[in-house]
């Protein structure tokens, strides 16, 4: 198991790879494998970035940000810039239904509402905002409507462990509580487990995933 200065090691080495990111520009802190991001960054897609790179270090078990996006004053945007801009991107967006999001912008901080079917849908709206000039933070509030009987989405999401590579459906219990599903069991990293909570998420009629599983590379060592 990883040391808190291993992890913090590591996770400056993985900020510095990420061509996005002014490494120099953030601060990083682990305790009990927990890492705490801070400093200011110029766009909220470089806040993003910086979380996953994070995520993707091997004992890494949560990330807290504290970053903060401080637009330049040449970034800035009004509200109302921004929210077109948003509105656009959803139109432009072929996967989103458009006409089912509502968008609101307050002080560059954008808050997406509605309703979709699918988590992917979803997830692309989110991503089709990110990178616009202005934002700031996104909250997405899109809500997504079950389709399917929830006993047909357990067996798909069980389909789709097993065919995945980065994944040990083996280890895995999949329960559910009317539309949400929840995961239990072990496996051996951050990215291990954020696959099966997106695997849970892309079978239609999920509303909720709560990822239960714990991190413990030990369980595979020989």
């Amino acid at each position: 198991m990883k040391s808190d200065s291993e992890i913090q090691k590591n996770v400056m080495e993985e900020l510095n790879w990420e061509p996005l990111l002014n490494a120099s520009e953030i601060g990083v802190a682990v305790k009990n494998g927990v890492v705490t991001l801070s400093g200011t960054v110029n766009t909220y897609s470089k806040k993003l970035a910086a979380e996953e790179a994070a995520k993707r270090v091997l004992g890494v078990k949560a990330v807290a940000e504290d970053l903060e996006v401080l637009l330049a004053v040449h970034g800035k945007k009004t509200d109302a810039d921004i929210a077109q801009a948003v509105i656009n991107a959803l139109k432009w967006h072929t996967s989103i239904p458009d006409e089912k999001i509502k968008v609101k912008v307050e002080n560059g901080w954008v808050t997406l509402d509605g309703e979709v079917e699918w988590e992917f849908q979803r997830n692309s709206a989110r991503t089709a905002v990110k990178n616009l000039a202005g934002v700031v933070g996104i909250s997405n509030n899109i809500a997504i409507v079950p389709t399917l009987k929830i006993s047909d989405v357990k067996n798909k999401i069980t389909s789709a462990f097993q065919r995945s590579a980065t994944i040990d459906a083996e280890k895995i219990t999949i329960s559910s509580e009317g539309s949400k599903v929840i995961l239990t069991g072990k496996v051996r990293s951050y990215v291990e487990k954020r696959d099966a909570e997106k695997a849970a998420w892309l079978a239609p009629g999920v509303n909720k995933v709560e990822n239960k599983l714990e991190i413990d590379a030990e369980v595979y060592a020989f």
